[in-house]
């Protein structure tokens, strides 16, 4: 009963891939509503055929889109931000037009999102739970990954400030912090045999994650089985960060 999200509705960002779809699904087989996001059109219109959600075609990234693209959503319960990008660059090598786009999605677009979901809670009081998508990234150094590891360490910032700010309206927030997640833009990041091979050995579990690792972890979050849980971030890394 407590894992109970029957009833409730839930906007899903990077809800076509990886773990944002796996998540959406999730929510709409425990008998949640959810708004998918995501920029690939197609995908989006797939997704609503196969499991019945609302659907929003957007670019977090773009401020304005996503300000009018919200502002018709109404009686949401929670927000799971799942989109990322992670451009791969040495410390010497990196650019300031990939950091800032990797800031500009991963930061300051999951941000911006709660910030309006928030802003519509609140208005309708509504209580809630808001879960952002981290990294282990965030808690440790990874060789060619400053950029994202920036990214992360901000949106778990934001966690915590949102948690002190928004628990007085009964709204939670907090962080999963996966460890490699089998999804399409993690495959593309590890593919090298020997930077898989080192980073398998630091598991203690000695397995990367699969997307439905971190969905269940997810659910648990918004549900009300975790009804005095706010600004944590949870690391789902095997043990990675334990050592």
């Amino acid at each position: 009963m407590l894992f109970d999200v029957a009833k409730r509705k839930y906007v899903v960002t990077g809800a076509t891939s990886g773990i944002g779809e796996v998540t959406a699904r999730l929510l709409r087989s425990c008998g949640a509503a959810v708004v998918a996001v995501g920029r690939q059109k197609d995908k989006l219109a797939l997704l609503k055929e196969e499991i019945g959600c609302e659907t929003l075609v957007l670019d977090i990234a773009d401020d304005r889109a996503m300000e009018v693209a919200l502002q018709d959503v109404r009686g949401i319960d929670g927000l799971v931000n799942c989109s990322g990008i992670s451009v791969l660059e040495n410390s010497l090598a990196l650019t300031s037009e990939n950091f800032d786009r990797v800031m500009q999605v991963n930061a300051r677009g999951t941000a911006m999102m709660s910030r309006h979901v928030a802003a519509t809670m609140i208005r309708e009081g509504r209580s809630g739970s808001i879960v952002n998508v981290s990294s282990q990234a965030a808690l440790v150094a990874l060789d060619d990954h400053l950029a994202y590891c920036a990214s992360k360490a901000a949106m778990d910032a934001i966690t915590r400030v949102m948690c002190a700010e928004l628990g007085p309206h009964r709204i939670r927030v907090n962080s999963v912090n996966p460890t490699v997640t089998l999804t399409p833009m993690a495959l593309q990041a590890w593919a090298d045999p020997e930077k898989n091979r080192r980073v398998l050995e630091a598991i203690p579990l000695r397995k990367f994650a699969a997307p439905e690792d971190v969905a269940a972890p997810i659910l648990f979050l918004l549900s009300d089985a975790a009804a005095m849980i706010s600004g944590v971030s949870l690391p789902i890394d095997g043990g990675y960060t334990s050592q």
